[in-house]
């Protein structure tokens, strides 16, 4: 099967890049074949979706600080800082530099947030939310889950009381693709620890 090679972490297969206009540092068109039985990002799980989002606090709150890792450098504990240092960025309360990326942001971003595959692990992150670089430090962990949970709540209500920031890695962004990586982001991470 061929491939679209996008970095030497990431490749998708070629059919699922159908078009792509690529000008001066922005991808106009990327589209996903509306016939690929594969998925259909309208089913594709999102913090917009009330239920989606029950089903992330439920897992957040099946972690323990005991939890063991099962791939990463991480402890639960850090996840949890990790994962709050995420919402924090994506509600502008965290600054963030952009980073600096050998292909088209929107092209990355198309991929992390719509193709149907995972998420690879050990993708390096800014420095901002490196745990071992920047990162907030874990204090007290139910202190710190109860702060995360109250940072999705806040980034899920509506009407919104913050304005979102450029991205890091995907810059400009709507709301829609704000929830979708809010969902993704978390959920990548949950599985590190069992949940």
């Amino acid at each position: 099967m061929p491939y679209a090679k996008l970095s030497r972490t990431i490749s998708i297969p070629a059919r699922f890049v159908l078009e792509a206009k690529i000008s001066d540092r922005k991808t106009s068109a990327v589209r996903a074949s509306s016939q690929c039985p594969l998925y259909d990002i309208r089913d594709m799980k999102t913090l917009r979706n009330p239920k989606d989002k029950e089903e992330i606090i439920a897992r957040l709150q099946s972690i323990r600080p005991t939890s063991l890792r099962r791939w990463g450098k991480m402890s639960a504990h850090q996840m949890v800082c990790h994962l709050g240092d995420g919402f924090r960025m994506y509600l502008g309360l965290k600054p963030v530099s952009p980073a600096r990326l050998p292909y088209p942001r929107s092209l990355l971003k198309w991929v992390a947030l719509w193709a149907p595959i995972p998420w690879p692990k050990g993708f390096k992150t800014v420095p901002e939310l490196d745990q071992r670089v920047s990162g907030t430090p874990p204090v007290e962990f139910d202190n710190d889950v109860r702060e995360l949970r109250s940072l999705v709540d806040r980034f899920t209500q509506q009407p919104k009381d913050f304005q979102w920031q450029p991205h890091p890695q995907f810059g400009q962004m709507s709301e829609k693709e704000w929830m979708r990586l809010g969902y993704l982001h978390t959920d990548h991470h949950l599985p590190q620890f069992g949940a």
